[in-house]
């Protein structure tokens, strides 16, 4: 039976160089009151000090919770540096020591953390989101580890960087490259995990952990099962204590006897729904809201190329929306009034509905249905996807994407690489210069003030989407609010120009390099520049 224990009496619990496994995404499933404890006992005693932090998604708020619970409830004269309000980002708060290495698929919201990982001061990784999910189901059956081609051809490549994120002199290996019955397939080993930090909603006297409130249905299971079965203990925080056998059977998500400690949270700011909202019943099932009553997005260029994203969908599609402006996308199909149409879904299980964007990504207005992110994912990589679009960070001659690193900035894959891997049309969004002054008016584009940000460069700084790895099955599009490429033999081609642009000033001299100009280049729809649209169900019913 597990036994009731206060947040610092768990952190006492967790041993120096231990390996710590969480579960969840952005603040669903992120137990905050206990890792604020951890932290704090740190700070006064030195323990637990080399942690080993296996994360599967971002978890934070990317610093939209200072105004609820930053650095002034915290009683320091001012905030660390880059410092977000709360996430895995706590466990960097008390400097170096506590953790020394860090592996996840998405690194970006944790901001002293990520300040440490830049400065080398911890081994940081970062691996495929589903890769990092489905690992725990591997280990929680003692096999070996994930054999997957999902990461070849990109940075995640040991032939490449091995996933590597900085220069630590001491970096852990986690993936190896090897040959399976003649063919390349990346591995992934399975560890010993000593320690797991999990949240859920209610759990009975017995130890049993509902899920109810959350609104991602986290791989909690997989992880607290792989930490028992590897030795270790299971420390679940919750919001509230039911009595015994009180739980609905179906509502229990990790059963009792896998449960050591439970935290009930004192404090109201520490059980989050996600990283803006602390409970939303519309995320977790609970009523349906009309989605005709969101606010549409006002027109400039996100949108339109957002709009010129949807022309691509198909009735009767699947689709998945990345973080960013990606995730936008769903605004326009619901603002043409078009949801019934297509089925929305997100690599945290959301299955219909509409999703949600930052500062609530990951979570979904109305969903159908709300599936793990391992069973998620097992759809994703078996190829059941019909459409995705997700964002570009910087584009090379040969149609490689990075998303993940990009100078100084760490940020990571998150299910980027899982998703491009298997999907049959890949939709790449983003603008074609960045820090542009634009002007959308009467169904045309004007440059008023060029940016300084170049997208489209001649090599990428890391390989995030592996164009050399893309299968001839599947189509690639990199949508723009100027132009639009394709992906096309291995190179990129030039398919269309937004209306009221000039082809060398405007778009060609904002690449560093040239594209193959398609023999049918044509110009963008110019409703796509107007401030009505009102075209998409002609694309869709096609």
């Amino acid at each position: 039976m597990a036994e009731i224990v206060s947040a610092e009496k768990a952190a006492e619990m967790i041993p120096d160089d231990a390996v710590v496994g969480v579960a969840g995404m952005g603040l669903s499933g992120w137990p905050e009151e206990v890792a604020c404890a951890i932290r704090d006992r740190f700070a006064k005693t030195g323990h637990p000090q080399n942690l080993n932090l296996k994360q599967n998604s971002a978890m934070g708020d990317w610093g939209f919770g200072n105004q609820f619970y930053g650095w002034e409830k915290n009683k320091r004269e001012e905030p660390l540096e880059n410092e977000g309000a709360r996430g895995v980002t706590r466990f960097g708060e008390a400097g170096t020591g506590l953790i020394k290495r860090w592996t996840s698929a998405h690194i970006g919201s944790a901001f002293s953390l990520n300040s440490l990982a830049r400065k080398n001061l911890i081994d940081a990784h970062c691996i495929p989101q589903g890769v990092a999910i489905n690992l725990w189901r591997e280990i929680a059956a003692g096999r070996p580890g994930l054999l997957t081609k999902v990461g070849l051809g990109t940075f995640v490549d040991p032939r490449l960087e091995g996933g590597r994120m900085n220069e630590y002199e001491d970096p852990e290996e986690v993936v190896r490259y090897v040959n399976f019955e003649g063919e390349d397939y990346l591995f992934y080993p399975a560890f010993s995990c000593d320690v797991a930090l999990l949240r859920g909603t209610i759990a009975d006297e017995n130890g049993n952990i509902s899920f109810e409130k959350e609104s991602v249905m986290n791989e909690g299971f997989s992880v607290a099962t792989a930490t028992k079965n590897s030795g270790g203990i299971v420390i679940v925080q919750v919001e509230y204590l039911a009595k015994k056998e009180s739980l609905n059977p179906k509502d229990v998500k990790i059963p009792g006897n896998l449960v050591d400690y439970v935290v009930v949270a004192s404090d109201p700011m520490a059980s989050w729904q996600a990283e803006g909202t602390y409970f939303q019943p519309a995320f977790s099932g609970h009523i349906r809201v009309p989605l005709e009553k969101i606010k549409p997005m006002e027109l400039d260029e996100r949108k339109v190329i957002c709009r010129r994203c949807a022309m691509e969908l198909k009735k009767g599609n699947l689709i998945n929306l990345g973080v960013g402006m990606p995730a936008s996308i769903a605004s326009v199909v619901a603002e043409e009034g078009l949801l019934d149409e297509v089925t929305m879904s997100t690599e945290s299980g959301m299955v219909g509905g509409m999703p949600s964007a930052l500062p609530n990504f990951g979570s979904a207005y109305n969903p159908e249905s709300i599936l793990t992110p391992g069973d998620m994912f097992d759809l994703i990589n078996g190829g059941g996807l019909d459409v995705t679009c997700l964002g570009i960070g910087e584009v090379d001659q040969y149609g490689n994407n990075n998303v993940s690193k990009m100078g100084t900035r760490l940020t990571g894959p998150g299910g980027f690489i899982d998703i491009t891997t298997s999907t049959k049309t890949v939709i790449f969004a983003g603008t074609l210069m960045g820090k542009a002054k634009l002007q959308i008016k009467d169904g045309e584009i004007k440059v008023l003030e060029e940016g300084t940000i170049k997208k489209f460069v001649k090599d990428v700084d890391q390989i995030t989407f592996s164009a050399k790895y893309s299968p001839e099955s599947q189509k690639v599009m990199y949508v723009t609010e100027r132009a639009v490429f394709e992906l096309k033999n291995g190179e990129l081609v030039l398919v269309e120009i937004a209306p009221g642009l000039d082809l060398e000033k405007d778009v060609l001299q904002c690449m560093d390099f040239q594209p193959k100009i398609g023999p049918n280049l044509k110009t963008m729809d110019e409703r796509l520049f107007c401030e009505t649209w009102g075209e998409l169900d002609r694309f869709i019913e096609k």
